[in-house]
């Protein structure tokens, strides 16, 4: 998330595949985290999935998307905690909410949600230093069939990619299986903008995209890495079009709808851990 000009280097970078941190490559065991510093990053994730329960009860038509995020900044400062996003980079909200067909970054404000409306809300939350990040998309009332696919499309490509990963695989299984979901169903995935990894940096080494490439290949999950898996998926063309005017939210270039969902994902040693899985949220295998 950055303004102006720094939005455009960070997105090159990320197209480029580079790393977040100076000298990352060569400090890849920093990242391997060990069972301390993992039960720190687990209360950051179980902090952030409560957030995102207590949200849950109060996303329906008639609420504003500003409302909502004071709902996020008010529960988390009670909790004594801050909201990641809250000044990062000139950013002034406290999570993301993207209505329809805006596919991340939208920015809370006056728009009140309405019967058939579909919004993810991004949330991330700093708990003792420690980043829990995730998102969901909901639906409003009664949401159009397209809605409705394309919201379990990306439900589905999300948890496929996670099941599907294992100790010391390559980043870019997550690409793989979220590519197959996508095109299976007829729709498409996002490229510009990825998943990351996280731990006491909200952005950091390794990128994660949802659409193979040369680098994600080449790159590896280890034991001890946090990540996160979250597929932007299209109903319709996967282009995508940053608003100028506010520099930050992202909308699908033609204008249709766009869905999304996004878990931090710990890679242990026998296989993946999901930090932020809601006790009220869906999982596997739910059906929107």
């Amino acid at each position: 998330m950055y303004l102006g000009r720094l939005l455009a280097r960070f997105v090159n970078r990320l197209r480029r595949g580079d790393g977040f941190e100076v000298g990352m490559l060569q400090n890849i065991r920093k990242l391997q985290l060990t069972e301390v510093q993992r039960d720190g990053m687990r209360f950051a994730g179980q902090f952030n999935a409560q957030l995102m329960d207590y949200l849950r009860q109060y996303i329906g038509a008639g609420i504003s998307t500003d409302e909502i995020d004071r709902l996020v900044t008010d529960y988390t400062h009670q909790h004594k905690h801050t909201p990641a996003t809250l000044g990062y980079l000139g950013y002034t909200k406290s999570c993301c909410t993207s209505v329809n067909e805006v596919i991340c970054h939208g920015i809370p404000g006056d728009y009140v949600l309405k019967n058939g409306d579909i919004i993810n809300v991004d949330i991330t939350s700093i708990v003792d230093g420690w980043h829990g990040d995730q998102s969901e998309t909901f639906l409003i009332g009664e949401v159009s069939n397209e809605g409705r696919r394309v919201t379990q499309c990306a439900f589905d490509a999300m948890h496929r990619a996670i099941a599907a990963l294992e100790p010391g695989c390559p980043v870019s299984v997550i690409g793989d299986n979220v590519v197959e979901e996508a095109t299976l169903r007829g729709f498409t995935v996002v490229r510009e903008y990825v998943g990351h990894g996280l731990g006491r940096r909200f952005h950091q080494y390794p990128n994660i995209p949802h659409v193979p490439d040369r680098k994600s290949k080449q790159e590896r999950l280890l034991p001890g890495m946090c990540f996160t898996v979250e597929p932007m998926i299209n109903a319709g063309s996967r282009f995508t079009r940053l608003d100028t005017t506010d520099n930050w939210t992202v909308r699908t270039r033609d204008g249709r709808l766009s869905a999304q969902f996004e878990h931090t994902v710990l890679m242990r040693e026998d296989g993946p851990e999901i930090l932020t899985q809601c006790v009220n949220g869906p999982r596997r295998g739910h059906k929107f």
